[in-house]
């Protein structure tokens, strides 16, 4: 009996955000048949505020800098701020997608209203009706487009307005308002700024204490400072234990009425942000520990402290779905898809998950690590294919690097950026593959 022949690779994506697109030039580089499908009415995912459901307000920056945070073969321009802001970021996003011909493979206004795997094949249905078959599926839908809530007691008799962060745009919603954000999250104190600068009120409530790392050290990028071990100025002598430095550079934060950070600060998502002890320093913005309870118009603080407010907007995080596949396909922990390298579904051999992964690290570049595995296999045959899959049922690496995160959903799946980066590499090597860099698809570019 001959080999089993393998059929010619078909691949739908979901999203044409920027996983969606760094997954479309893999594929493409692999010369595989795909399509990807975009609900909205261009790419660019979130970094649309035009597009329902973005959660991208007016002051929304990156939190890593122009010169980590590009795509590879395709920097951020020079002329960039340090953090680009989301118009900036929106249309180098485009503009990406038009370097490398992406747009001939989106269809544009066209989600997917369900996909159904039967005998081993997908089926798409698009929500125009129409639907087509692939032989394997990515979804790189992106994780905050459903917005979780929180559940305090009285919360359903406030008589002022709540509402969740993805709803807020304008810093001029706050305007002769009393506002309370609840968060720690990264747009949480971005928005949690705005409120300084607009509210006649303005508190920011947070359950755990957090260590603020700055934008800059010393004038050099955060995250160019640690990734390069840039020295510092002559005469200065840097900590070796990275909460020492945090703390000497941004003083003790429980003088504003915040919680004493409870973890380390490599054991959480980072929170970078200046402005924000700025506004504290200057009393434009309260800090105060979690909420207890709602009393009518009045919020009751976990330190007995209360005030009346009129806007209660929570910057509680997301909820990760894939609303379009049937849940059981995955298994789930704390909300999030356990998934082998966060990319794999373990037990369904041709779906895959690019995107749903949290590290303290610019995305993009280990975006396109992760894609080349997907690509790989898909495209893979004979041992190629049978040891790969055999990584996908068994292979459990450490990509935590012995780390030990908070015990939060968000933490989940949280992997230690340069430990995942080597294993990665590991398995780069198994294969004799070439790592990704600035000149992997340097061939299709259409704009050169």
């Amino acid at each position: 009996m001959g080999a089993e022949i393998q059929p010619t690779p078909r691949v739908a994506v979901v999203g044409a955000g920027p996983s969606g697109l760094i997954m479309a030039r893999q594929l493409k580089n692999s010369g595989v048949d795909f399509v990807v499908y975009e609900r909205h009415s261009d790419v660019g995912g979130i970094w649309d505020p035009e597009n329902p459901g973005s959660p991208v307000y007016e002051s929304a920056h990156f939190i890593s800098s122009k010169y980590t945070s590009g795509f590879y073969g395709f920097p951020m321009p020079d002329s960039f701020p340090d953090y680009p802001g989301y118009k900036l970021l929106r249309d180098y996003i485009r503009d990406f997608a038009s370097a490398y011909g992406l747009y001939d493979h989106v269809k544009l206004g066209t989600g997917v209203a369900k996909a159904s795997l039967v005998d081993g094949v997908w089926h798409v249905t698009d929500t125009n009706g129409d639907t087509a078959t692939y032989t394997h599926l990515v979804a790189a839908n992106g994780v905050t487009w459903e917005p979780k809530f929180p559940s305090y007691p009285g919360q359903d008799t406030f008589t002022g307005e709540t509402r969740h962060a993805c709803t807020f745009r304008y810093p001029d919603e706050f305007k002769g308002k009393r506002v309370l954000i609840v968060g720690g999250g990264n747009s949480g104190v971005d928005i949690a700024c705005d409120a300084a600068r607009n509210a006649d009120l303005a508190v920011w409530s947070v359950r755990r204490g957090y260590r603020i790392l700055p934008k800059h050290i010393f004038g050099i990028p955060l995250d160019v400072f640690i990734n390069e071990g840039a020295a510092p100025p002559a005469g200065i002598s840097i900590p070796e234990d990275p909460n020492e430095l945090v703390d000497a550079l941004v003083g003790d934060l429980t003088r504003f009425g915040l919680p004493k950070p409870d973890h380390g600060v490599l054991t959480s998502h980072p929170l970078v942000n200046d402005a924000i002890v700025h506004h504290l320093t200057h009393g434009d913005i309260a800090g105060k520990p979690d909420v207890a309870e709602f009393r009518g118009d009045t919020v009751v603080f976990t330190d007995g402290s209360e005030e009346e407010f009129d806007l209660v907007l929570f910057a509680t995080g997301y909820d990760y779905t894939i609303p379009y596949v049937d849940e059981n396909l995955f298994e789930w922990h704390q909300g999030h898809p356990q998934l082998y390298l966060n990319a794999f579904n373990r037990e369904v051999d041709n779906l895959y998950v690019l995107g749903f992964i949290e590290f303290a690290d610019a995305a993009y570049h280990r975006f396109d690590e992760m894609a080349q595995l997907i690509a790989f296999d898909i495209t893979s045959t004979g041992d190629d294919k049978s040891r790969f899959t055999e990584l996908k049922r068994t292979h459990r690496p450490d990509t935590r690097g012995g780390m030990e995160y908070i015990d939060t959903p968000r933490h989940a799946n949280y992997v230690e950026t340069h430990t995942f980066q080597h294993v990665l590499g590991e398995i780069r090597e198994q294969f004799g593959l070439a790592a990704v860099d600035h000149d992997t698809f340097a061939a299709l570019r259409a704009d050169q």
